[in-house]
């Protein structure tokens, strides 16, 4: 076992092996598992670039992994932290107002239709209500809000009067 193997082995507490085995068991995460993989290994007294080729990782990514476990002991610390991510490309269409313009009769609005359709709705927000959004961020955001959009099924009104004689009876 070389110093810095020794001297980051001592960092670590008796149970903190244990610990580290229970989690890998259930991890479901293959960043988790991999994080913790390489943790339990230096506690297991392997060098850190050992460790790193054997995970696939920088030797810098290994450090970084142990040093959140050890401020904490707690392996929770190395899951994925939030992310930001991209903001919206429409902030002003909300849940609520795409519900109340869903809700509304295009014939009110004045459209010649009877059911919303993309096109349609994209025209009736950036009239409306000032809104610019895509037609792909539209039916996302739809699908977000469980909206689902079947065709009209055509219903005869009566039944005809030679039906009996169109079907051979």
């Amino acid at each position: 076992m070389r110093g810095h193997a020794k001297r980051e082995v001592q960092r670590f507490f008796p149970a903190d092996r244990r610990r580290l085995e229970r989690v890998l068991s259930v991890a479901r995460e293959a960043r988790l598992y991999r994080r913790v993989e390489a943790v339990l290994l230096v506690a297991e007294g392997q060098p850190i670039s050992e460790v790193a080729r054997h995970v696939r990782a920088t030797r810098f990514s290994v450090r970084g992994w142990l040093e959140r476990y050890l401020a904490a002991h707690d392996a929770a610390a190395l899951a994925d932290r939030p992310r930001p991510g991209r903001p919206h490309s429409a902030p002003r269409l909300t849940p609520c107002r795409l519900a109340a313009a869903l809700a509304r009769d295009p014939r009110g609005c004045g459209y010649q239709a009877t059911s919303w359709t993309v096109p349609l709705l994209r025209q009736y927000l950036h009239r409306r209500h000032g809104i610019t959004v895509g037609a792909r961020t539209l039916r996302r955001r739809l699908h977000e809000a469980n909206y689902r959009w079947k065709r009209p099924r055509y219903v005869y009104v009566g039944r005809a009067v030679h039906l009996a004689q169109k079907k051979g009876e």
